[in-house]
């Protein structure tokens, strides 16, 4: 099953500081809603920890939480012990459906250099924030489709980008 990631990261790929969002962007996670809606949402642990009780699991998506040992989650949320595993659920629970990589540091890592990785969701922060966890560099074969334009909220600007993965045929 192919998948894309979906993160917001600032100029030096800054995405978080103290397992939180060195920012507040309410277009952003309206943004982040709107894209991932119906779909699976495949997370690390740490990232199913800092996300609000109130808000969790996300409504209208199946959630997958990875974690490499046993942790207790609601009811509807499912457990993976690897990427592939989640992958292989998403794709028998939600085969309709896109899945989304939506944090943290060690996945998207590990999930922008996967085969199945074809898209990324990128909301580009203007600035420098105090962050301790990044983004990874982006690898070769992933192209910018979509650039939408500045937007400001508050003091902080901002846009949405979407690139592609390159697919190349293989001649024999």
């Amino acid at each position: 099953m192919n998948f894309a990631i979906i993160s917001a990261m600032d100029q030096k790929r800054g995405i978080g500081k103290d397992n939180r969002l060195p920012w507040h962007i309410s277009a952003d996670l309206k943004h982040f809603a709107s894209v991932t809606n119906k779909g699976t949402v495949i997370m690390g642990r740490k990232t199913w920890d800092s996300i609000p009780e109130k808000w969790r699991p996300f409504k209208d998506r199946l959630n997958i939480v990875i974690s490499r040992g046993e942790i207790t989650l609601p009811e509807g949320v499912l457990l993976a012990h690897s990427l592939d595993e989640a992958l292989l659920l998403a794709e028998k629970t939600n085969p309709l459906e896109k899945a989304f990589v939506i944090g943290g540091a060690s996945l998207y890592a590990e999930s922008i250099n996967h085969s199945a990785c074809t898209e990324l969701y990128i909301t580009e922060v203007n600035g420098i924030f105090d962050c301790d966890a990044y983004f990874p560099e982006l690898p070769a074969g992933f192209n910018k489709v979509e650039e939408g334009e500045n937007i400001q909220e508050g003091e902080i600007l901002f846009r949405f980008v979407k690139y592609e993965k390159i697919l190349l045929s293989h001649k024999r």
